[in-house]
């Protein structure tokens, strides 16, 4: 059972006015406190891994989460000037997995910090975000962008072999697959990493991934209970069948692939260590909500209902909205103006989705 969500010329435009009041009708901050300095680049905090990979009773589930786990640690996390319009800081901490790559193994994420109406910085919630596969990380930055203009701090997380961690072999096509498994393990630490920083208040934590990075972030979600809140967008489950059925974007990496020998059954392969479905059902179902799209060509909607039926999402937890998987991008403003509600931890977490109309269209 999934929502449905209508895009006629008239309910678009008011789906934009609708959405665009809610982003200036929201807080600027979760909650009231004295505005604070943001610390300076060059600041080194101490963190701790709060991994906490319980025993899964599914065999397979199991041997899923002792090939993605890793030993938790101290680690440092180091602030640096922002490169130009990226951000207010730049914050680097080590991978917990290495690929052997000094640049690549040191993960970055832009900071977006949550300012008051005086847009002084001040405490609130935090999303990780978790950008598509474009070199440009663009939608990424919408949404962190968006979601910080509500009163949030977010961080872009900058996956294997993009923005600050790229390097030279980084567009080889078989890297994508291959650095999947790390580009999990950092979106789970960078949970960590934010939590040691000033002015994120530790109430609620939220990680959102858009297509490759929804893919990143259903895993990552079903690792431990790290994630209070999971918003997952034009992905889903069998990445595998994205790769080899997809169009556009995966047909492109599909093409790499099969032109350096890479073989169907070697596509299973390389992408069953992070598979979604593997770990959907430690996704807590009242705390996850999947976006995708009806008409989606790239990630086939077989996929994403394999995900929410793996999940066990609940009514309203489900959203398909009537785009493929570009057009969607017509819908950021009322999914960024609801991921921000439901960011609220006074907000119950069994809210109806609101559809790009502004109506509820749980059901």
């Amino acid at each position: 059972m999934s929502g449905s969500v209508r895009c006629k010329r008239g309910v678009m435009q008011r789906s934009w006015l609708t959405a665009m009041c809610c982003l200036l009708s929201l807080p600027w901050c979760g909650f009231v406190l004295a505005a604070a300095e943001l610390p300076r680049a060059g600041t080194v905090f101490q963190a701790r891994d709060t991994l906490d990979t319980a025993a899964d009773g599914l065999q397979d589930a199991q041997q899923c989460l002792e090939g993605l786990r890793w030993k938790p640690a101290d680690f440092k996390v180091t602030l640096e000037s922002p490169r130009e319009n990226e951000g207010d800081l730049l914050v680097r901490f080590p991978s917990p997995v290495s690929s052997g790559n000094g640049i690549n193994d040191l993960v970055s994420m832009e900071w977006y910090a949550a300012r008051d109406k005086d847009r002084r910085p001040c405490a609130a919630d935090c999303v990780i975000v978790v950008h598509e596969s474009g070199r440009g990380m663009t939608v990424g930055r919408i949404f962190a962008r968006g979601l910080n203009a509500q009163g949030l701090h977010t961080f872009l997380i900058h996956l294997p072999g993009y923005g600050a961690r790229r390097t030279p072999d980084a567009d080889r096509a078989e890297k994508m697959l291959d650095g999947l498994k790390q580009a999990v393990a950092d979106v789970r630490r960078a949970r960590d990493a934010a939590a040691s920083l000033p002015l994120i208040s530790g109430r609620v934590f939220g990680v959102q991934g858009t297509s490759l990075g929804g893919f990143v972030t259903s895993t990552a979600g079903g690792l431990d209970k790290g994630f209070d809140r999971v918003f997952i967008l034009l992905a889903g489950g069998n990445l595998h069948d994205v790769v080899l059925q997809g169009q556009k974007d995966a047909a492109k990496v599909r093409q790499r692939l099969e032109a350096l020998g890479v073989k169907a059954e070697q596509i299973r392969e390389l992408a069953r260590p992070v598979e979604p479905l593997r770990v959907a059902h430690r996704l807590r179902p009242q705390s996850t909500w999947l976006y995708s799209g009806k008409y989606d060509d790239v990630v086939p909607p077989a996929c994403s209902h394999a995900l929410a039926s793996a999940a066990k999402l609940p009514a309203g937890h489900h959203i398909e909205m009537a785009a493929d998987h570009y057009s969607g991008i017509l819908y950021l403003p009322a999914v960024i103006a609801e991921i921000r509600t439901k960011m609220n931890p006074e907000s119950a977490v069994e809210l109806p989705a609101v559809g790009a109309d502004g109506s509820g269209q749980g059901n």
